[in-house]
């Protein structure tokens, strides 16, 4: 992760933060008998109550990146989880390994989210021993981790809000956005080949067809997929835009502001 990128995002997300009192806590849950180990990221200095935000990686899980994505997202505001949907015995080593093992969850959607729901309520638990607010809860995710917060909204999970940063947005039964009760932003790259027109298309049909939805879709002009991840360098197909990264994370910040 570069020291530009570092820095860049400290200015959009965090200014004038502290590093210093930055916590990272292993959270072990259980579903089905898999064994998962997210990570939560907080600041023990920070206020007695705050946010809890469940943030979704990519495709890699839980990296040494994302753990680096989750402190600067945490900052003094919000105590975050890095979730692990994958179980412990799978921590891809290549994009390969992490096609398979997203590709695994995708295929099955009810597994997935239910995935994602341990995933909150293992966040709500572990955050509520160090201040974080209950009622005050949303998720995040990138790339592969957008879609899964948005199946999370399609269960029908109570939270504020979720965010998808260039993540996939089709669903096996778009009846499911019946479902939503929470905020949507889906922040989205206009040339994203991974997320083609008819995908974009077909997501509009479905918040549309239920009325009440409150939901957003930003569209980045010269943006292609995971404009957001600074190793991302696959022209026209997975590449970091900083300018669109920085108008990102502002955006999801400002949404914050809303909901919380």
């Amino acid at each position: 992760m570069s020291m530009r990128f570092v820095l860049s995002l400290l200015l959009t997300l965090l200014p004038g933060a502290a590093w210093s009192a930055m916590v990272e806590e292993p959270v072990r849950h259980t579903l089905d008998g898999v064994a998962m180990e997210s990570v939560l990221v907080y600041d023990d200095s920070g206020p007695a109550s705050r946010p809890s935000v469940l943030m979704v990686p990519n495709w890699l899980g839980v990296t040494p990146a994302a753990r680096v994505m989750a402190r600067q997202i945490a900052g003094r505001d919000y105590v975050v989880l890095l979730a692990d949907v994958y179980g412990v015995d799978v921590r891809p080593k290549n994009p390969n390994e992490a096609k398979q093992a997203a590709s695994t969850l995708r295929a099955d959607r009810a597994l997935l989210r239910a995935r994602a729901n341990n995933a909150m309520d293992a966040m709500l638990a572990a955050g509520k021993k160090v201040g974080a607010d209950a009622g005050k809860s949303a998720a995040i995710g990138f790339c592969f981790g957008g879609g899964t917060v948005l199946e999370l909204a399609r269960s029908g999970r109570e939270l504020k809000g979720v965010v998808s940063f260039h993540g996939n947005l089709d669903t096996p039964n778009p009846k499911d956005a019946g479902n939503i009760k929470a905020a949507v932003l889906v922040l989205h790259g206009a040339d994203d080949p991974v997320v083609p027109d008819a995908q974009l298309a077909a997501f509009q049909t479905e918040m549309k067809a239920v009325p009440g939805i409150d939901w957003q879709l930003v569209s980045f002009g010269g943006a292609v997929h995971s404009f957001t991840d600074p190793d991302a360098n696959t022209p026209g197909r997975s590449q970091y835009h900083e300018r669109t990264a920085q108008r990102a994370f502002a955006l999801m910040r400002r949404f914050f502001g809303e909901i919380f």
